[in-house]
């Protein structure tokens, strides 16, 4: 492998390994000071790697039921499976942005690698609270949805404009549901799990931000450079949940405009207009 030929103390081996390796174990070795922002460039890795029963197979043959069945032990297993592979995806994606964008500011590549630990951390939760409950990481299939949008994700802007600011930001809202429900359900210690998801996720949120705001055109507003990054099949009403919640978006620093045209591309999918309306 690639990763074998670098020096250890490399941030890009370091994100090889994590996309190689099988080992859910090493997937989730956490990065070291150490590290150096080395900016050598190696090939992107177009798939990761994967223990078995944690292998990628296609989207039709996982069902995932809906967050409503946490109350149901069964369920909640599954959601938990299904949650600890997203979180999973996220640590890989987040890892191959490190190779992919190897030439990018240094101060970007320092961002990766915190989030690249935030998520490592919150598969593991996932994962520990699925055990706790009877369940085993691997025994149900996964999907790969996050690492098919790779096309998508070919700039440093796309990049945070899709993962950050579309997927993370549309998990905000989905936290707080997940808390909600886990709540009623008496489920206090998933509750607490998915607020520190939540809180994880503004920062997220705000590194999207930050970094939409360094990398736009002079001459584009904010919005126009959001909405002109998003490959199809994204689009801007895909930052949100069932429900929408401008706190949150405040709290990771958006401004008032973007969180206000974010509300209109959610009430538009929730009323099934057609984007462009």
């Amino acid at each position: 492998m690639f990763a074998m030929r670098r020096s250890a103390r490399s941030a890009t081996c370091f994100a090889l390994r994590l996309i190689e390796s099988p080992s859910l174990a090493i997937k989730l070795e956490p990065p070291t000071e150490e590290l150096e922002l080395d900016d050598a460039m190696a090939p992107v890795p177009a798939w990761p790697t994967r223990s078995p029963g944690l292998e990628i197979v296609s989207a039709r043959e996982v069902t995932v039921p809906k967050i409503r069945g946490w109350p149901e032990l069964r369920l909640r297993r599954r959601l938990l499976h299904a949650l600890a592979n997203h979180e999973l995806q996220a640590v890989e994606l987040y890892a191959r942005a490190l190779v992919q964008f190897s030439d990018s500011a240094a101060a970007f590549r320092r961002d990766l690698l915190r989030i690249i630990l935030e998520e490592q951390h919150h598969t593991q939760m996932y994962v520990t609270q699925l055990e706790k409950i009877g369940g085993r990481f691997g025994n149900q299939p996964v999907s790969g949805y996050f690492w098919r949008k790779t096309a998508l994700l070919d700039t440093p802007l796309r990049f945070v404009c899709a993962m950050s600011l579309t997927f993370e930001n549309a998990n905000l809202d989905h936290t707080l549901e997940s808390r909600q429900v886990a709540l009623q359900a008496g489920d206090q210690e998933s509750a607490e799990l998915f607020a520190t998801v939540h809180r994880d996720e503004i920062e997220h949120v705000r590194f999207g931000w930050r970094w939409l705001a360094r990398l736009k055109p002079v001459e584009q507003s904010t919005w126009d450079t959001f909405t002109g990054s998003l490959l199809a099949p994204l689009h801007p009403g895909r930052a949100s949940g069932r429900e929408f919640h401008a706190g949150p978006r405040r709290a990771a620093g958006l401004d008032d405009d973007f969180i206000g045209r974010l509300r209109e591309a959610w009430l538009k999918r929730k009323s099934g207009a057609p984007r462009g309306t």
